[in-house]
């Protein structure tokens, strides 16, 4: 039987990390979720998720110094980044280093479950 796959919600924001598990789990996917990258890494590196969806801005550890964490110590896996603030400058370095998705706050429902999939399926970055 195959195991249900886990998304990481990484996000400071309470009301952000609450909406996206409830949208997470609509689609049958198991979501764990964390207040900040620190919380993230303080997981053991062998139960990593099928995927994460991380805030940029956040406290202490931004999303996209929270990638750059992991893809040094060799932990891969998509990462979908968000932001209130987007910029070209972030999306380029982000998407450079192996994001699958860059999206701007808000985003649709429909455009988050795009990227969702896409990653999960393996296709391309976005």
């Amino acid at each position: 039987m195959a195991k249900t796959p886990v998304i990481a919600i990484v996000d400071d924001d309470e009301g952000v990390r609450t909406s996206l598990a409830s949208l997470v789990r609509s689609l049958g996917y198991e979501a764990h979720t964390y207040e900040s990258g620190v919380d993230f890494l303080e997981q053991p590196p062998g139960d990593d998720p099928a995927c994460m969806i991380a805030d940029v801005q956040m406290p202490v550890i931004t999303g996209d110094e929270l990638q750059a964490r992991l893809n040094a110590s060799g932990r891969r896996f998509p990462i979908i980044l968000m932001t209130a603030f987007p910029s070209d400058s972030v999306r380029q370095r982000v998407m450079a280093a192996g994001a699958h998705c860059y999206l701007g706050k808000p985003s649709s429902g429909d455009e988050i479950i795009r990227c969702l999939e896409e990653a999960l399926a393996g296709h391309g970055p976005r």
